[in-house]
């Protein structure tokens, strides 16, 4: 099984170290997203950041491969937005174009924060977080 990291994933981890035993275990299965990579490059170069943040993010980068927004991921994204506002929900849209990489490339997203992705059909979740 391969994975999508989310952002609250991500910086979990960055900020603790607590999941390096699973970075480690998953080694070639890892992935994030560059809307991921965004989010986390504004956190770690907020102007109070610790500099240590964003060696940090680079230092990930070598762990993970980063998947772009595709036209396949696009498409995805469209149909599950359109589904939704059909349904009169909404999904946070760069939560919904993390979720649309992983539909497209077969993997599961690992994320805290499930709320934000339950919504999405086809898509499969994990959490690494959660006690």
């Amino acid at each position: 099984m391969s994975f999508l990291l989310d952002t609250d994933t991500c910086s979990a981890h960055l900020k603790s170290g607590a999941l390096a035993h699973r970075l480690v275990q998953h080694t070639g299965r890892l992935h994030i997203s560059v809307i991921t990579l965004a989010e986390l490059y504004t956190w770690a170069l907020r102007a109070k950041a610790p500099p240590h943040r964003l060696q940090g993010v680079l230092d990930l980068l070598s762990d993970v491969a980063v998947l772009d927004v595709t036209p396949a991921v696009a498409r995805r994204f469209g149909e599950v937005q359109a589904l939704l506002l059909d349904l009169g929900q909404r999904a946070p849209h760069m939560d919904l174009l993390i979720a649309a990489t992983a539909v497209v490339h077969g993997l599961t997203v690992v994320t805290h924060n499930q709320q934000h992705f339950m919504k999405i059909p086809g898509l499969s979740l994990d959490d690494w977080l959660a006690p």
